[in-house]
Formats: C-alpha cells, structure tokens, sequence
C-alpha cells in the first residue's frame, strides 16, 4: 500500500529518538517496530542521512550506519526527545476537539470525547484558557438535514434533495450523490455529483427544505471530482456573464457577501466591482434591491433591463395610489 507524505514524516519523526535511544538494535528490530519491512526501513535511514538543520553542512546532517545490519544514530541530538505539543498548540487542538463534539452527524464522537479528555489531562491547568474560546459554525435550517447528509456520505447512499433556489424562489428536486460535507466562512455544505445538472455541484444546507437517503448506491461517477477549497468556493463557468457594478458606500456589503473577480475604489469612496455569474436574473435582483446605492455598468444592455423592471414597478405604485 502507498503511504501519504505526511505518514511517512510523521514514523520519521518518531524514529529518530526511538533509535537514539536504541543504538546497535538489529534492522530486523527496529522495522517491526515502526510496522514497516527492512527495505522500508533501510530508504527511511537513507532519507535521514540527508537531513539535519539549516546549512546542510556535513556537521549539520544527521548520522546513520547500518552497513553491519545494526542501526545507529548521531548528530541529531536537536531532536533527540519525542514531539511535544506547546501551550498555543494544545489550546488549540482542545478548542478544535470541544468545537467537533458539538458539530451533528459526527460518526465516532467517543472516540474524540476520548481524545479531547486525554488532551485536557496532558494540559493540565495551561489547557483553562480554552474553556473562554467558543467557535461559531454556523446555523443549519435543519440539524436533521446535515445529519442525513452525513450517514448518505457514510453508507454510499444517493440523496434526493428539496432544494431551494432564493433568486428564483424555487424548490428544486435533485438526485445527489454525496462526495463530502464541508464547513465554509461559517456555512455547511453537501459537495457531491448532480444527476440533474450532471455534474459536481455545492448545496448549501440551510437552503434543503428536505432531504431523504434512497436505497441506491450513492457512488459518485468517475469524472466527479471535488472542488479545490485553496482557492474561491465558487468557481466561475466558462458561460458565466461578466458584470461591473459601482456601488456607493453603503453598499461595501456586497463585495463581502458575493464573490468578486476585481474591487476598485475610486477617489470619492465608492467601489467600482467586477463579478461573474450564470445567472442574470439574480443580477437583476441585486441591483433593484441596492436601488440608489448601486447601479450596473457593463453590460450597458442589463442595465436597461434593469432601469425599465424598475420604471414599471414604479408605475405600479403610481396606479395603486390613484
């Protein structure tokens, strides 16, 4: 089996003062006990035998002789001793596990209910300071919702999803294969593959009005792939319009609760903001609802759209009145 970077790092890491502390153990010893072959072992102490600190000198390199089938180890007295978390990290991962407890449809919560009274006992009283630290992850409309999003995930079972659609005003229904479920600048989502736009689509939860686990396999077809959450959570299309909007002051709100491709300020304080999107309808909500703090200038054709929805909406009021 392949073994990820961070596996190996992390055996290379404890290997170091094991074999310190164990000079002259036979290589066959010294493999079993990192669970791993002799071959394993022997490219493990070649890799070590170039590492060291900073300068890569031949004092600053690690020493390792295994020639006569018994290991031995020098110059890396700067790690001799077993990795100790520090205050800051500790706190950290108390917070992190205390936080995990409370999110629904976590599968082994005794097991991090183990880990988390472990941590705390190693802290002692330097782990106090984490019990005035809260996370906030949000809202969900529903916890049932995010709790059948997970066991659909687990059992490899298909979803069929009530969603709604807020600029259509729309409850959609979608058969969704779960690829995983993610926390985002404070919202969960459902990631997963769409039969009915057939493809990898992101489902906010609080916007399921409902959701039922159907006995079917829920494997994501072998084209699904997962978005990079490196970079923007939405990723734009290559038929997504592109639109400028200037936007007064009091409608900064924008750049911060929608993606944006270009914010420029202009000497009077406003914002001049390029955006993308598949959808002009939600545009043409955007801007009606910004009224005089925004107005649309590219493309110059949605911008006449938008000022004639506004003329007839205003006239329907002139009516009312009358």
């Amino acid at each position: 089996m392949s073994e990820s970077a961070t596996e190996r790092l992390s055996r290379l890491l404890a290997m170091v003062p094991w074999l310190l502390a164990h000079q002259g153990v036979p290589l066959a010893d010294a493999a079993a006990e990192f669970g791993v072959d002799e071959r394993q072992l022997v490219k493990d102490l070649e890799l070590l035998f170039v590492c060291g600190l900073p300068g890569h000198l031949p004092d600053d390199l690690i020493e390792a002789d295994w020639e006569e089938g018994f290991v031995y180890l020098g110059n890396a007295d700067a790690i001799s001793r077993p990795l100790r978390l520090g205050v800051d990290e500790a706190l950290a991962l108390i917070v992190g596990l205390r936080t995990l407890m409370d999110v629904p449809g976590v599968g082994d919560r005794d097991a991090v209910r183990r880990a988390l009274v472990k941590l705390e006992a190693a802290a002692g009283a330097a782990g106090q300071p984490a019990g005035s630290v809260r996370v906030d992850l949000g809202q969900v409309a529903d916890a049932d919702v995010l709790t059948t999003a997970e066991d659909a995930l687990r059992l490899r079972r298909r979803l069929h999803l009530g969603y709604l659609v807020p600029h259509r005003d729309e409850t959609t229904e979608r058969d969704v294969d779960p690829m995983r479920v993610l926390h985002v600048d404070g919202r969960w989502y459902l990631e997963g593959w769409c039969h009915r736009a057939e493809g990898v689509r992101l489902f906010r939860l609080d916007r399921v009005v409902s959701a039922r686990i159907l006995d079917v396999d829920g494997t994501p077809p072998a084209e699904a792939q997962g978005r990079d959450l490196d970079g923007d959570l939405f990723a734009p299309g290559p038929d997504d319009h592109v639109v400028t909007l200037a936007l007064r002051p009091s409608a900064r709100w924008v750049v911060d609760y929608y993606p944006v491709d270009r914010v420029t300020e202009t000497s009077d304080g406003d914002l001049v903001v390029t955006l993308r999107t598949g959808d002009l309808a939600w545009l043409r909500q955007l801007a009606l609802r910004l009224g005089g703090s925004g107005r649309i200038v590219d493309p110059p054709e949605l911008a006449d759209d938008v000022r004639r929805v506004a003329a007839a909406a205003l006239e329907g009021y002139g009516e009312r009145d009358s």
